[in-house]
């Protein structure tokens, strides 16, 4: 471990809204040369949101958009392949920025056996997974209460419920139409209408499983799935994620106990609710020793529609744990211009669990449509779930938010961000209609 003394701790981050210092980068609106190296080898923890996807896949992303972003903004970084533990997935990236020299392991933290497991339904269970999580956000009143939050992902979360409608609705009417049609044509055929029953439930069924085949493009499944797997028991997490997240805290706690600069979990999307949990229970375990410099970057967080459920008890608490603490440096980035995360809602202040002496997130925008150039905005503005991942990509306008200068460059986070001051447009507004939470 680094001398703490010589790292920028949490603490050097100023609460929401404070000025920031004479100079800063934050006072610049640019992320100008390091002013000092605080970071030589650092440890990444990726926590994926819900995605079936391989690992690959965020290694290749990485390796692509770092290759462009250094590019854009005049550093240098290369990646190349780590030796991980069994069942583990991960590369080491070696970079140079601002003439510091500095390394990082990046691990992926696998939850997509889960998520392919929890996705394996078929066509009659998805309709019965439409009906059940539809109930568990309008019976509970979470769906409204969101929607005063922001409307982009609820829009997208009612965008499957209502595409899987409209494919029954239009395989109902193409299989009565052939019903109809034969009926027509054998009109003394014995047990017309049995065969009519039989004609329009096939074509139904054909219907249907073409559009489950066409899902690759239309999405309705996945994010029924997605949606669905957040509310089976009302924002409690499953047994087995559970587990794994045990695993994850394990394998974090590990890392802190070795000779890094800096360690920083990463959570994505549906990924930063679980790495929440995952460090408020190594906070309560005291398994965050005394010098370690922990840092935790929550990206597109979708963190009200698991918080806003009635047994999101767990997630509540751990919550309020985490936005106390000066333990961790956690900064929280979201962009108004991704219409699937709830952009610049404190996720604490928003649940309704803020403690008084509240210091975390720190809320600060990417800003898409100044940070992308117009012409690379217009390129992805209508590619919702590619903008959900920009997070993890490069820009071509680049301002203080870069992922892999967070990553792989040579400052802390909380060095980074230090004086840095919060989205004045965040919304801090409690909306929650349940706000207990697990002692």
């Amino acid at each position: 471990m680094s001398d703490p003394a010589s790292i920028a701790s949490p603490a050097a981050l100023q609460p929401a809204g404070a000025e920031p210092r004479k100079g800063s980068r934050a006072e610049a609106g640019a992320a100008p040369g390091v002013a000092e190296q605080t970071v030589r080898r650092r440890r990444v923890f990726y926590i994926p949101g819900y995605d079936p996807i391989p690992p690959r896949r965020y290694r290749e992303l990485y390796r692509s958009e770092s290759a462009a972003q250094a590019k854009i903004s005049g550093y240098e970084i290369t990646l190349s392949p780590k030796a991980t533990r069994a069942g583990r997935y991960g590369w080491h990236v070696a970079a140079t920025i601002g003439g510091a020299s500095c390394s990082a392991d990046v691990e992926v933290l696998l939850w997509s056996d889960i998520v392919r497991g929890s996705m394996g339904q078929s066509i009659p269970a998805t309709y019965a997974q439409l009906l059940r999580t539809a109930w568990a956000y309008i019976g509970s009143g979470a769906l409204f209460r969101l929607m005063r939050l922001r409307k982009g992902p609820m829009i997208a979360a009612l965008y499957p419920i209502v595409l899987l409608i409209l494919q029954a609705v239009l395989g109902a009417g193409l299989g009565w139409g052939v019903a109809a049609l034969a009926l027509w044509a054998l009109p003394d055929f014995p047990g017309a209408g049995l065969l009519g029953l039989v004609l329009a439930l096939a074509v139904l069924a054909l219907v249907l499983e073409r559009f489950r085949r066409w899902d690759h493009r239309l999405y309705a499944y996945y994010l029924m799935h997605d949606y669905a797997y957040s509310a089976q028991a009302g924002g409690a997490n499953p047994p087995a994620l559970e587990a794994r997240m045990a695993e994850f805290a394990d394998a974090i706690a590990h890392a802190l106990t070795e000779d890094w600069d800096e360690v920083l979990v990463v959570g994505h999307s549906s990924g930063a609710h679980l790495g929440v949990s995952i460090l408020a229970d190594l906070l309560r375990a005291d398994r965050v020793p005394a010098g370690a410099t922990l840092g935790f970057l929550s990206l597109g967080q979708v963190v009200p529609m698991v918080s806003f459920l009635p047994k999101a008890q767990r997630l509540r608490a751990d919550l309020r744990h985490l936005a106390a603490q000066d333990r961790i440096a956690w900064v929280d980035v979201t962009a108004p211009g991704d219409g699937c995360a709830f952009a610049l809602c404190d996720p604490v202040a928003v649940t309704g669990v803020a403690p008084s002496d509240k210091r975390w997130p720190l809320v600060i925008s990417a800003a898409f449509t100044q940070s992308l150039s117009p012409e690379r905005w217009a390129e992805l503005r209508w590619r919702f779930f590619r903008l959900h991942f920009q997070y993890l990509c490069a820009f071509d306008r680049p301002a203080d938010y870069d992922y892999f200068q967070i990553t792989a460059g040579p400052e802390t986070l909380a060095a980074r961000y230090a004086g840095r001051p919060a989205s004045k447009s965040r919304i801090e507004r409690a909306e929650n209609r349940y706000t207990d939470y697990a002692l």
